[in-house]
């Protein structure tokens, strides 16, 4: 009886020691975070990504990331480093009106005004819990959001090179203990760009792939090789793209209505029409006659399909929410031809690619479609930190994707 008692004595013992190894392990892991934008769920196969392929062999791969809606790119990555719906974190588009601040934001107006933005942002988070966190190039992640930046940040530059890139994530990823940034984030555009001027299929979308994955496998086995913490690489995009065809596009013109008391804001996928101030229009008698005008090119999205995506109705929803399919797209003018886009309704060809290997996850995994909502709570369990408000992921689908 004193043996079994003793042995279970041990066995306990054996298990509290285990169990406080693994928590210390895990509160001493970093994540570095990297977006390629565009990136559609398939590509690693369709586009013969031999790197991401062998992260996701090591580690884990999802059937798929699910965006939020609209499907563009700076609300899914507000959305991704906030957990929140893009309602919750101000940003529901990449060009919106704000019927109350009587203004209207594009892409990148968070550096000067810091007021559109809401949530605590993954590096905020961080830092605000004693770790240093860095970004090169997340959008608004120059922004002083709750007051405050990463230590470490770069202004968004087009031109700025890749391998420069690389080589500062492991850069910062080798400073010293004190200096060290645990949490870092970093931005690809190429692949999207690309899928826009020439389509999803085309061979110059071939090579933004096979350019972005040699860059993301050098600096998996960078971290390998020259980082001596312990270091989770996740790869994530924001949405994927859809064929277009430049014959089928639709000009503002092919509405048939008069636009005179609206502000436009054309995203490609959508026209968003928010009535001027002052302007006196019947907006009832506006939306039947774009019905009428329809003709199977378009639709007019109700109030309520936009409550059943997500969206909150507020200052910020458009009085009419103008939505057409793939492949047609809503063209600025004669001259805008291109081959590729996404922010329409969520389909599959706007699903993302979520990958993951190190320490925290598990090897040779797939599991199941992810919530982009879902990667906040989660990558702030593997650096330890305290959830200090609300959001909308609950880190569910991503759950099984961890060792513990």
């Amino acid at each position: 009886m004193i043996k079994h008692a003793l042995s279970v004595l041990l066995l306990f013992i054996t298990l509290v020691s285990t169990l406080a190894l693994a928590k210390g392990q895990g509160a001493e892991q970093s994540v570095v975070m990297i977006s390629l934008d565009g990136f559609r769920w398939d590509y690693i196969e369709k586009h013969k990504a031999k790197n991401l392929a062998a992260i996701a062999a090591q580690g884990v791969r999802a059937e798929y990331l699910e965006p939020v809606y609209p499907t563009k790119t700076f609300p899914n990555h507000l959305s991704i480093i906030t957990g929140l719906l893009p309602s919750n974190h101000g940003i529901v588009g990449n060009h919106f009106c704000d019927k109350n601040r009587n203004q209207c934001y594009k892409m990148g107006y968070g550096q000067d005004d810091s007021s559109w933005l809401k949530g605590i942002p993954l590096w905020n988070l961080a830092e605000m819990q004693g770790l240093k966190a860095a970004t090169y190039f997340w959008p608004e992640s120059d922004a002083r959001i709750n007051g405050m930046t990463p230590s470490y940040f770069y202004h968004y530059s087009q031109h700025s090179d890749y391998q420069q890139r690389i080589d500062q994530i492991v850069q910062w990823l080798k400073l010293p203990a004190q200096k060290r940034p645990r949490f870092v984030a970093g931005y690809f555009s190429l692949v999207d760009t690309m899928g826009h001027e020439f389509g999803p299929d085309a061979q110059q979308t071939y090579q933004a792939v096979q350019k972005v994955d040699k860059l993301v496998g050098q600096l998996a086995r960078r971290i390998q090789r020259e980082v001596e913490q312990d270091v989770n690489l996740i790869i994530v995009s924001d949405h994927g793209m859809a064929q277009l065809d430049p014959d089928k596009s639709l000009q503002l013109s092919d509405l048939g209505v008069d636009l005179s008391n609206f502000i436009v804001k054309n995203s490609g996928t959508q026209v968003w029409l928010y009535k001027k101030p002052k302007a006196r229009v019947n907006l009832d008698a506006m939306r039947a006659q774009l019905l009428r005008n329809a003709r199977g090119r378009y639709d007019i999205i109700s109030e309520e399909t936009l409550k059943s995506r997500g969206v909150t109705i507020n200052e910020t929803t458009a009085d009419i929410v103008i939505e057409t399919q793939a492949p047609r797209y809503f063209a600025y003018d004669e001259k805008d031809q291109h081959y590729g886009t996404h922010g329409f309704a969520i389909t599959q060809d706007m699903h993302a690619t979520f990958v993951a290997m190190g320490p925290a996850f598990k090897q040779g995994t797939q599991i199941g479609p992810v919530k982009n909502l879902d990667i906040y709570p989660v990558v702030a369990q593997v650096l330890g930190l305290e959830l200090l408000s609300d959001i909308d992921g609950t880190g569910a689908s991503l759950l099984p994707a961890l060792r513990h």
